[in-house]
């Protein structure tokens, strides 16, 4: 590919990479309807043929019924888009494809070209009078401009293929693996030209070109399958694309070789890259929204990730889990109502309340925390990156369904606010826990003195600090302890009991219960926190 955008002049053909030489008018395509079926991707780890990382895993999905073109888009189809004034309606290209279009000055294919009145075709090392049944080579952007007029025209939703869909047309036409001892049966592998060839000269089933010819832009952003590990010998290939700006592309073309042509295969180009790739269209509804594949590598959240959802570090539990677990045995037989998880971070609490009690929200004054929170409720998955050594990361995935907390992801929901400041409707509730929150509030003391109010007669406060004051986080006029007065001793505990006797009664504690963060691969923070709880006094 990155020859065939060099300048002629500084190529020249060759006898072993001569292109297809056959070209005529371009086949009416039409629609080939495929049932509904169920996809199970992934390789095993002992598969016998190399592959990439993102090719191992699992992933099941059921496809429902769709329709799909029977060829490939060759030039003379995609012509009518480009004659219809296609690149300069705005409404065909999305945001991004907008960008594109204007950046690249483009008005039809980069490798057509005019000569007078005739189109031409560049190749890798030739250019050729236009081949209008060759299948169109552009990038996704274009493949999705194209797809959007398609529909508008014919009023069908006329998109991409997914990636499971793909797999669905695979099936469908009955394609295997390229044979070892024989010449693969479609446009691949080298095996036939140097170049793309005929739309319609390789059928497989009733469609043609499944795989072979060229790559076939899919709408699905690359993403982890279940269970997706980063081979530590390459881990810079895949994750840099888990960024839902890489779309997958299927089939192989003409020149793929190895694992190019291996079914699994996976690989993923920014949208407005060339690939040597074209695609097919398909009559169906919008696709779901894929996972998110993003991995989080802002250094502080992923800490925070990882403490709440990550590995235990020198035999220390889950200290969120624990807590959870403290509350859950102190409600007793109390009613597990609603739970009130204050300071959630990134919200592991608020998931483990929710095994018992029928309502749980989750509020922190930091809204990326939060979004943490939500999309394991939206999602179930969270992927982060962990600062091992210096520039070193490695990659984590966490799943709720791992936790055993999958079914908890309905009965939680998750806010920003403010502890000292919370709106009213955060009222009624069984249980607050506020986790490492304390020293933290610019004013311990009025969430103190108003948390009553929150909690229905009978309920219990959990209140977790290690007792860290800080003049950067509370003024130290605002200190509820950890300091002297009159010569004496103020602890935490002292002012705690000042601020909430008259509506608690201390009912546990005070008991440390530890926690590990992690930093980097060789340095780890280890603190106690103090735990209290509180009943509310009728």
């Amino acid at each position: 590919m990155l020859i065939r955008q060099h300048d002629l002049k500084y190529v020249r053909p060759h006898p072993d990479w001569a292109p297809c030489r056959l070209s005529g008018p371009a086949p009416g395509n039409e629609l080939v309807p495929i049932p509904a079926g169920a996809v199970r991707l992934g390789k095993e780890r002992d598969d016998a043929y190399y592959g990439w990382d993102n090719e191992y895993g699992r992933h099941e999905a059921a496809v429902p019924a769709f329709q799909a073109a029977r060829h490939l888009v060759s030039n003379g189809e995609f012509l009518e888009f480009v004659a219809d004034g296609g690149y300069a309606t705005d409404a065909w290209w999305d945001e991004e494809g907008r960008a594109w279009r204007d950046y690249a000055r483009a008005d039809h294919p980069s490798f057509w070209g005019r000569d007078g009145e005739r189109w031409k075709l560049r190749l890798m090392l030739e250019e050729v009078a236009m081949p209008w049944d060759w299948p169109v080579e552009v990038n996704c952007l274009e493949a999705r401009a194209f797809c959007r007029w398609k529909g508008a025209k014919t009023g069908q939703p006329v998109r991409l293929p997914t990636e499971d869909e793909w797999y669905r047309l695979a099936a469908f036409a009955g394609v295997g693996e390229v044979p070892e001892e024989a010449p693969a049966p479609a446009n691949l592998h080298l095996d036939h030209f140097a170049s793309p060839c005929p739309v319609d000269k390789f059928p497989q089933g009733s469609l043609f070109d499944v795989t072979g010819n060229v790559w076939q832009w899919t709408e699905t952003p690359i993403y982890p399958f279940d269970g997706f590990r980063v081979h530590p010998l390459y881990d810079d290939f895949t994750t840099p694309t888990f960024d839902e700006r890489h779309n997958l592309i299927k089939g192989g073309s003409w020149v793929s070789c190895g694992n190019e042509t291996r079914l699994a295969s996976r690989y993923a180009f920014r949208r407005h890259f060339f690939q040597h790739a074209g695609f097919r269209y398909v009559v169906a509804e919008p696709p779901a929204i894929p996972v998110a594949s993003h991995y989080e590598t802002d250094k502080l959240l992923s800490e925070y990730a990882e403490f709440h959802f990550g590995d235990a570090y020198f035999g220390v539990p889950n200290f969120s889990k624990a807590l959870a677990d403290l509350a859950i045995r102190a409600m007793g037989e109390r009613p597990k109502r609603r739970a009130l998880d204050l300071g959630c971070a990134a919200g592991r609490a608020s998931f483990e309340l929710a095994r018992v009690f029928d309502e749980v929200t989750g509020i922190d004054f930091s809204a990326r925390f939060i979004g943490l929170g939500a999309q394991l409720a939206e999602r179930g998955v969270l992927r982060y990156t962990l600062v091992d050594e210096g520039e070193l990361v490695s990659y984590r995935e966490r799943r709720l369904a791992d936790l055993g907390l999958d079914g908890t992801r309905g009965k939680v929901a998750f806010f920003q606010g403010d502890a000292c400041n919370l709106k009213p409707i955060f009222s009624g509730y069984d249980l607050i826990l506020a986790a490492n929150l304390i020293d933290r509030l610019y004013s311990p003391a009025k969430f103190l003195d108003g948390v009553h109010q929150r909690l229905n007669p009978g309920g219990l406060l959990l209140i977790a600090s290690p007792y860290t004051w800080l003049a950067e986080h509370t003024p130290r006029e605002e200190w509820i302890g950890g300091f002297k007065r009159d010569g004496e001793n103020v602890t935490t505990l002292d002012g705690l009991k000042a601020h909430l006797y008259g509506h608690f009664r201390l009912a546990q504690g005070p008991v440390e219960v530890p926690f590990v963060i992690r930093e980097t691969r060789h340095k780890f923070q280890h603190t106690l926190s103090e735990v209290t709880i509180w009943e509310r006094l009728g």
